[in-house]
């Protein structure tokens, strides 16, 4: 017999253990842990110890995430409120911007908008935007996160240190599931954190703040 033969027979005879109890008092396992003999009884408990150890990190982790998301959750609606109290239209680019740095603690945020009506082309929001950027921003399907390799977009942000970048299209709101509307705004977040975003992460948030400040910012279109 081999240890298969072995393991199978155990497999297919599991009253073998009753039928032979003295074995499990009998049988001497070395224990990885202080490598002295133990039986088999306690090396199955030794098992199980590391078991529930492994499940008890994993609920941990499961817990911190769940607080985490919850956190999120409530600065995303606080964001939100913010955005909805806000009548003066004016004011709205900067509720979007201001309320990003101060309710999610981003060290920096910059955001630029074109093909706006008339009344707001003078905003300094709408300064500045090159043809270069809308390309890249129509061509953003997806928020950007990731180090700051020199993006033209990196410069609104106006520090020199930022390591680290976010950067999130705003597109006209589409009422057919599935499909993006033009882009008219870029949403540029900024840290001089390298790990603060990076291409790792999640960016199911960062789609919404998309999506939602697209949604607000779309009265300004002409």
């Amino acid at each position: 017999m081999n240890a298969q033969d072995v393991v199978t027979f155990l497999q297919t005879n599991p009253q073998f253990f009753e039928d032979h109890a003295e074995l499990l008092a009998s049988v001497q396992l070395t224990s990885p842990h202080s490598h002295r003999a133990v039986s088999l009884q306690e090396r199955q408990m030794e098992i199980l110890r590391e078991k529930n150890k492994g499940l008890e990190l994993k609920l941990a982790d499961l817990v911190r995430h769940g607080h985490d998301n919850d956190r999120t959750q409530q600065r995303m609606h606080a964001w939100q409120l913010r955005l909805l109290a806000e009548v003066d239209s004016h004011a709205l680019p900067y509720a979007v911007q201001d309320g990003l740095q101060q309710v999610f603690e981003v060290p920096v945020v910059a955001l630029k908008l074109w093909h706006v009506a008339e009344g707001y082309a003078h905003m300094e929001v709408t300064q500045g935007v090159s043809e270069d950027v809308r390309l890249f921003a129509e061509g953003l399907r997806a928020p950007y996160c990731g180090p700051n390799s020199g993006f033209e977009a990196a410069a609104w942000l106006e520090r020199d240190d930022i390591a680290s970048l976010a950067m999130v299209t705003l597109r006209v709101p589409s009422r057919e599931p599935g499909t993006l509307g033009a882009a008219f705004g870029l949403l540029v977040l900024g840290s001089p954190e390298a790990r603060r975003f990076h291409e790792g992460m999640g960016t199911a948030y960062l789609a919404q703040i998309g999506e939602v400040a697209g949604a607000a910012l779309n009265r300004l279109r002409d």
